[in-house]
């Protein structure tokens, strides 16, 4: 199949939907599919496009087999509203018309966020005659509104149209989690239409490695340490000043290192925080290369998935995906009742405290720094529930099989459609 990914976020943005759809594309390309993927300049997390992206208007590049079409966007590193609005605003403008000029796909896949690209997809999709599947990353506004990104009630009424838009036009919604599926079902959409697949992780990529001879140990003056590693976003969804705050409850114990590993923005702030706190124990470290994220995540004694309490429930990390093919202990700092504990207490591979409970989050560290057997035991279960529930060809097998599905009904239907003209 000719298939257009139509994605703000794509590769060499290390975190988030771009190593997800990267790897997609590229699995769909080795599998004999001709992909393209319509994209931005890259950005993120930084929030200002990469040095080697600036002053272009459009770019066509091709990496591992993929078409990567990227368009401008207006972008600021601190944005404010009318920022956030300009920069969905010109991704839809802008990427229109590589998308439009280039071979007519067969089915195009639109991630969300950024949920205005659901409109560009959509006209797409129809000027094509192709089917459009709608990949929910998170579900805008709701997600937005819940954790106080999004307040003006006329945007919100903008978004709220927009969302149901996108699942009116779209042939099938695939979704990461389960909660989503109660939530558009919650909200009138057709079970037949929800196609749940759950984010994915290359377990062959990421796997446990030892932590002797660790490379990453070594460079950091972590070896012989307890290490309590984050990596990832740094922003309103987190809130990482509570792993801070139970760092520094745990200082008196020499043989426990935090490691924080995020974007230099986010760092900074961290790291006054750590000093108000008195958080000597805690190693702030840049986003590292990819090929070196297996060594990384093998030099932890125990990954961290951190929310705040007013994160909505279906919310789903990806991180807990990559952590526990790693084959590393987790302790989730989540609200009790939402997507990402499920996720955790499903695999038996960590341990739940509520989220912005420094106190809680440093006792949990602490009982496995004491029970190094069941760091042991968490471990093997992380490792054995991504094998079995997250690898990516279980994944692509699924993607594979519902882009077939979208196709053939697509046929069948314009099939019906000459048949009654004819009659």
């Amino acid at each position: 199949m000719r298939i257009l990914i139509y994605s703000y976020n794509y590769y060499p943005e290390p975190i988030g939907i771009a190593p997800l759809m990267t790897e997609l594309a590229e699995g769909l390309v080795k599998r004999g599919h001709e992909v393209r993927i319509v994209t931005a300049m890259p950005n993120y997390p930084e929030r200002q496009i990469y040095e080697a992206y600036r002053g272009k208007l459009y770019l066509t590049e091709y990496k591992n087999g993929v078409k990567i079409q990227r368009s401008y966007v207006w972008i600021r590193p601190q944005p404010n509203l009318l920022d956030r609005v300009l920069l969905d605003a010109s991704f839809v403008v802008t990427s229109f018309f590589p998308a439009l000029i280039g071979w007519r796909p067969d089915v195009i896949l639109s991630t969300s966020p950024s949920l205005p690209v659901c409109v560009p997809a959509a006209l797409l999709g129809w000027l094509r005659d192709c089917p459009v599947v709608l990949n929910l990353q998170d579900i805008l506004p709701e997600a937005a509104v819940h954790v106080g990104l999004l307040k003006n009630k006329l945007l919100i009424n903008v978004f709220a149209a927009l969302e149901k838009f996108a699942y009116r036009s779209a042939s099938k919604i695939s979704v990461i989690a389960d909660g989503f599926v109660e939530n558009l079902l919650s909200k009138g959409v057709e079970s037949s239409k929800i196609e749940q697949i759950p984010n994915w992780v290359d377990v062959n990529f990421i796997r446990p490695l030892p932590k002797e001879n660790n490379p990453f140990r070594a460079a950091h003056n972590l070896n012989d340490k307890f290490v309590v590693l984050y990596s990832g976003n740094i922003a309103l969804t987190q809130g990482l000043e509570t792993v801070v705050k139970a760092a520094s409850l745990l200082r008196h114990i020499p043989e426990i290192a935090f490691v924080i590993v995020g974007e230099a923005k986010g760092l900074r702030r961290l790291q006054r925080y750590c000093l108000e706190c008195g958080a000597d124990n805690v190693l702030l470290l840049p986003f590292q290369p990819r090929e070196e994220l297996p060594q990384m995540l093998a030099a932890a004694d125990v990954g961290l998935v951190v929310q705040k309490k007013n994160v909505i429930s279906f919310n789903m990390p990806s991180k807990i995906q990559v952590l526990l093919a790693s084959g590393r202990a987790l302790v989730a700092s989540v609200p009790e009742n939402g997507t990402a504990a499920r996720a955790v207490r499903q695999s038996g591979g960590g341990v739940i405290v509520p989220p912005e409970d420094d106190q809680a989050l440093a006792m949990a560290v602490l009982e496995l720094y004491k029970h190094p057997e069941k760091v042991k035991t968490l471990g093997y279960n992380s490792r054995q529930y991504a094998v079995e529930q997250y690898a990516f060809e279980h994944a692509l097998n699924q993607y594979e099989k519902l882009f077939d599905s979208v196709t053939t009904d697509t046929q069948v239907i314009e099939s019906k459609v000459v048949s009654k003209q004819e009659v």
